[in-house]
């Protein structure tokens, strides 16, 4: 592609402008396009891995993206993915697939992006019980989907609604590149208060294509 197609797609890829959206004022084909925003995504998901462990105040939640589907509900639905996140209270978010909604899977993570001594905000999941032992720990009460008392998770769950939210308009994403969707919301959300645009202008320039391909790799 030429410098200019380029500078559209990346203007079209911050302002959230789906491929399939494109096409009646179409930049290069759909194949070509879909793949660049492929590489925009491999960016923001290789950045997003070089941030730091969190400290202090967190809040940690998990949930699951995917359709509407039939048969079974709740955790082990099919076709669902199972996402663990942590807010940094009033700041930044990390957020990533697990393999099994389980104690082990959320404290590997735990573990891996968040520092000892932090203050730990979770729901009453029994599987955070041993939050304890790595540092202060509250469990939030709630009735009818509400906190009890001032104490509140509400960080995460706010980026849950914002991920989500921001995820509808591509009508589906597929699976094996999930895991480059969901850097790409992290990535926006950490930056929500600068210019996307000119930020990944510059990680185009600065991050070298074998860094990030074997993200693209596809996951099953």
């Amino acid at each position: 592609m030429s410098a200019s197609q380029k500078r559209q797609l990346i203007e079209r890829f911050a302002l959230g402008v789906p491929v399939y959206r494109q096409r009646f004022r179409p930049v290069c084909s759909p194949a070509t396009a879909e793949k660049f925003y492929r590489v925009l995504r491999a960016c923001c998901a290789f950045e997003e891995q070089w941030r730091g462990p969190f400290d202090g105040v967190v809040e940690c939640d998990e949930t699951t993206f995917g359709g509407i589907r039939h048969g079974k509900t709740g955790w082990g639905a099919a076709g669902k993915v199972i996402v663990f996140g942590i807010v940094k209270r009033n700041g930044q978010v990390k957020a990533m697939p697990i393999a099994a909604h389980d104690r082990d899977s959320v404290m590997q993570q735990i573990e891996a992006h968040t520092r000892e001594g932090s203050l730990y905000y979770t729901d009453r999941w029994q599987a955070y019980a041993t939050l304890k032992l790595r540092g202060d720990h509250v469990m939030i009460r709630k009735e009818k989907g509400k906190p009890v008392g001032r104490d509140h998770i509400n960080g995460i769950e706010g980026f849950w609604s914002y991920a989500k939210n921001w995820l509808a308009p591509y009508r589906g994403v597929p699976r094996q590149f999930f895991h480059l969707y969901l850097g790409e919301v992290c990535y926006r959300y950490n930056h929500r208060a600068e210019d996307l645009q000119a930020l990944l202008d510059k990680a185009l320039r600065v991050i070298d294509l074998d860094q990030i391909t074997p993200l693209l790799v596809q996951k099953r």
